[in-house]
Parts: structure tokens; sequence; C-alpha cells
């Protein structure tokens, strides 16, 4: 596998506290290529399917890597350019790009934005459990990392996606670009390599026109998950893990957010 001008891009002003509101994807400006054609890529932030393309430094992520046929690269570019990177693959087949991000964090001034936070991210128990442990309801640090991957389909787009043993991941267990593709997109959200059982999957539909509909799902048992979707469609599925802070700064509350990136072809 061969990629060419991998380039990487600088970080935009965008506030730790915009960060972390917000959803982080990968966004291919195709999401379907041939091989040997351009194929650009951006790093997003932002709400609702529609954000900002992020540059940034190469500090600023532990992995970034692109996987076709059973062979892993690591993108290797230069700070400063926008999209994050530009490339060429001369081999057909599902690649799959990976982006994990380095730790930052978050201020919580108001008590109230933490509240809806963690109501939206469906993390019932997250009130009481930071009132037990006794931390302030202001001025309280929450360490964040973001965990993304976006499928792309080069030529005739065949092949599987799996654990690249991510913090936190989705793991496509269909293809949607595979020809027998029956409109229902299965997903498995795992933790530290495991399952995720009865955890919230928020999607985001984008149509044509760029209208975007979300959606919220669950997983069941094996952390596996069910979601119908359509043709000519894009998407991003959203899973964020809540948990206390063990390390030794100043946060208390950490999130890991995992991302998945695709689109349905016509």
């Amino acid at each position: 596998m061969y990629f060419s001008r991998l380039v990487f891009a600088t970080a935009l002003s965008l506030s730790c506290a915009q960060l972390s509101a917000h959803e982080f994807w990968i966004e291919p400006q195709n999401f379907q290529v041939e091989s040997g054609e351009e194929l650009a890529i951006d790093l997003k932030n932002g709400q609702n399917f529609v954000g900002s393309r992020l540059s940034y430094f190469e500090s600023q992520f532990s992995r970034f890597e692109l996987v076709q046929n059973g062979r892993i690269a690591a993108v290797q570019g230069r700070d400063g350019d926008r999209p994050a990177l530009e490339t060429q693959i001369d081999q057909d087949g599902l690649l799959v790009v990976l982006h994990e991000t380095t730790p930052e964090t978050l201020k919580y001034k108001e008590w109230e934005k933490f509240q809806a936070f963690a109501k939206h991210k469906d993390f019932s128990t997250a009130e009481a459990d930071h009132i037990a442990a006794g931390w302030p309801q202001t001025d309280f640090y929450e360490s964040y990392t973001r965990h993304a991957k976006s499928l792309i389909s080069v030529g005739n787009g065949k092949g599987a996606d799996q654990s690249f043993g991510l913090k936190t991941e989705f793991v496509a267990l269909t293809n949607p670009y595979a020809p027998d593709f029956n409109g229902t997109m299965q997903v498995q959200v795992l933790f530290n390599q495991k399952p995720r059982a009865d955890v919230q999957v928020e999607v985001f539909e984008r149509a044509p026109d760029e209208n975007v509909k979300v959606t919220l799902h669950r997983t069941d048992a094996k952390g596996v998950a069910r979601i119908p979707v359509k043709p000519d469609h894009d998407y991003l599925f959203d899973a964020v893990v809540l948990q206390p802070h063990t390390a030794d700064d100043k946060s208390v509350w950490q999130t890991l957010w995992a991302a998945l990136t695709f689109q349905v072809p016509k």
C-alpha cells in the first residue's frame, strides 16, 4: 500500500471547552474514491455533524494511522496544512482511518453544565457519584480524549473492520460499501478491548441536502448496536465513557469519546 503526500495541519484556536462540548470526527471529502485518486481527509469538531476543519500539531495526537488489506501505516507529515491528510491509495479495498488524541482538560464553572452533559450522554448516576465523592460543584476539571475511526471505500471497498486497540472504539461488524449490505449497520462498542453492554450510541444522519437527523440507540449484552441506515447518507456514530479520573492531576472526571464515520452508497 502506497500513501503519497501525507500532510498534517496545525491547530485552530479553539478552546478546550469548545472541544470537549462538541463531537470530534474524521471526515473525508469523499467517502468513496477510486484507487490512485486524490483522497483528502479532514478532522472536524462541531455539533450535529456540522463543524470546523481542525488543524493540529503532531503533539496533539497519540495515533494517526491508515489501515488497508491487513497493512497499517502510521501517517508521517508536517504541521501546518489543511486538510489534515492528503494522499493517494493505489489499491482497492476498505480503508480504515484511526485517530486518537492526547489528553486535554476542561473546567466546569457551572454545575448545571455538567448535569446537562451527564444527562445528554446517559450517565444517570454521575451527579450522585460526584456529590458522594465530595468533589466541588463549581470550578472542577475533566480530562478528555478522542478516539475516532472512519471507513472509506477505495475502488471496490472490499474488506472488514476490526478492533485496533483504541482505548475505546467502534468496530464495524458490517461493511456499508459491500454489495450485499442490507441497510442495517452493526457495530460493537469497546472499552479497554471489552464490549460495553447497554450503553447509548448517538447517531447523526446527514442527508444529501445537508439536513441532519439525530437518534439514540443502545447496545445489547454483547456491546452490539444494530442501526438502520439509508443510501446516499453520511453517518457519525458517537459513544462516550465517563469515569472518575485516577491520574495524579487536577481532573476529577475523565471522558473518552469514540466516533465512527462512514457513508452508505446510493
